[in-house]
């Protein structure tokens, strides 16, 4: 289990209640949960996703470690500007992808 970082931005009001009963919320629209499983994060990530599927506004990424991600980090994006780590001559850079709104990572 490891720590999980969700963070929104002008997303429906359901995103933050939802995530408000299943995650603690440190910082406005910054919730954490520190010692989440696989697999309830796919299933909060899931239901955020279909949640964004039919009312598309504002974004949200989520962070977790993840040993086999580039850095030890998994990221996981909704809405828009999606990024992803990549590595570089021994360097860490975040990549701003350019695609559709709606893709998740």
């Amino acid at each position: 289990m490891a720590l999980v970082t969700i963070v929104i931005r002008d997303m429906a009001n359901r995103h933050h209640g939802f995530l408000s009963s299943v995650m603690l919320e440190v910082a406005p629209n910054v919730f954490i949960s520190p010692r989440m499983n696989p697999g309830v994060r796919e299933r909060v990530w899931g239901v955020l996703s279909d949640w964004y599927g039919q009312e598309p506004q504002g974004s949200a990424v989520m962070v977790w470690r993840d040993s086999n991600a580039i850095g030890g980090v998994g990221i996981a994006n909704l809405g828009s500007p999606p990024r992803e780590l990549v590595e570089l001559d021994g360097m860490w850079l975040v990549h701003r992808r350019s695609s559709d709104a709606g893709e998740a990572l």
